[in-house]
């Protein structure tokens, strides 16, 4: 497998907080995502969801070197396995390996992407 490429972001929750949850949710987010975000009761975590989820998108868009991509935000499914490991569903990575980590804190969230040749 040869690396085809790589992206970072970090979000500040704050400001998915300034936009709204909802409005934020209704942009960015895919219908399975907003299946899985609709069963989260804590408003703290919702933020977290929110905020991991766009930087998540935000480092898939660099990895791809966006230029690439006609693809918006809702083309991406960040979606969690058995183990709660995040993984990548879309119509644009079946023909590659989509590693990611996603991590945050109360304040900031972030995501790392490393996208593999098959």
């Amino acid at each position: 497998m040869d690396v085809k490429g790589i992206g970072i972001d970090l979000v500040e929750i704050q400001k998915i907080r300034e936009i709204g949850l909802e409005k934020f949710k209704n942009r960015i987010l895919s219908e399975k995502e907003i299946l899985e975000y609709n069963l989260i009761l804590n408003e703290n975590r919702k933020e977290t969801y929110l905020a991991g989820r766009f930087a998540a998108k935000e480092a898939l868009f660099k990895a791809f070197k966006k230029g690439d991509l006609t693809a918006n935000y809702k083309d991406f499914s960040i979606l969690n396995d058995e183990s709660n490991a995040p993984y990548v569903e879309s119509k644009w990575t079946k023909d590659v390996k989509v590693l990611i980590s996603i991590s945050h804190t109360k304040e900031y969230a972030t995501a790392f992407i490393i996208i593999n040749t098959r």
